[in-house]
């Protein structure tokens, strides 16, 4: 079983922030409405190519997403070679993305609380770059909404991101990393 989390804020308010893109992708890839609730968050229960696959969106709010992820890891007793979080990243240029294992949070309060609730940073994250206007306040900026042009990039680049979902699925995250983390 794979577990593929997005991460970002619930509500209106920070649909389209930067904060929210884990979200966006999912959304955007999933293309459903039939979310359902449990352990403190929305999930979508699917096969793709035979493999069982849950997508969550925790509704803990940013700071507090590994009170959910936890939660389905110790029900559907998944291991940490089988979750992929998808997640914002300011320090990498908006436009591009990183696939990585085993590191850090980098300072992402999502990703810090899912590895203090794991006890571990051996799960895999796709990391998506915001970039950072360091003129705005982080939190103001990462809260902020994506420019027109910004979303329709974003738009572009969910291809790729749809083909890093598949494949990490199919593949694991060690071939994806060697097919998507080559230079463009």
């Amino acid at each position: 079983m794979k577990l593929i989390v997005g991460l970002g804020n619930p509500g209106k308010d920070y649909k389209d922030t930067r904060h929210n893109v884990g979200f966006l992708v999912l959304d955007h890839y999933l293309n459903t409405d039939d979310w359902k609730e449990k352990f403190k968050a929305l999930y979508y229960e699917t096969r793709i190519n035979g493999e069982k696959v849950l997508f969550v969106k925790p509704l803990t709010y940013m700071n507090l997403s590994g009170d959910a992820v936890i939660q389905f890891v110790n029900y559907f007793d998944i291991d940490l070679n089988d979750i992929l979080v998808i997640h914002d990243d300011l320090d990498l240029t908006f436009g591009s993305y990183k696939l990585k294992k085993n590191s850090s949070a980098g300072g992402h309060n999502g990703i810090k609380s899912i590895i203090n609730n794991l006890g571990s940073d051996n799960f895999a994250r796709l990391k998506i770059g915001i970039s950072h206007d360091k003129s705005i306040d982080t939190k103001d900026y990462v809260l902020g909404n994506f420019s027109k042009s910004e979303k329709d990039k974003l738009m572009e680049m969910q291809k790729d991101f749809d083909k890093i979902i598949e494949s990490f699925i199919i593949d694991g995250i060690e071939r994806t990393m060697n097919i998507y983390n080559t230079k463009k």
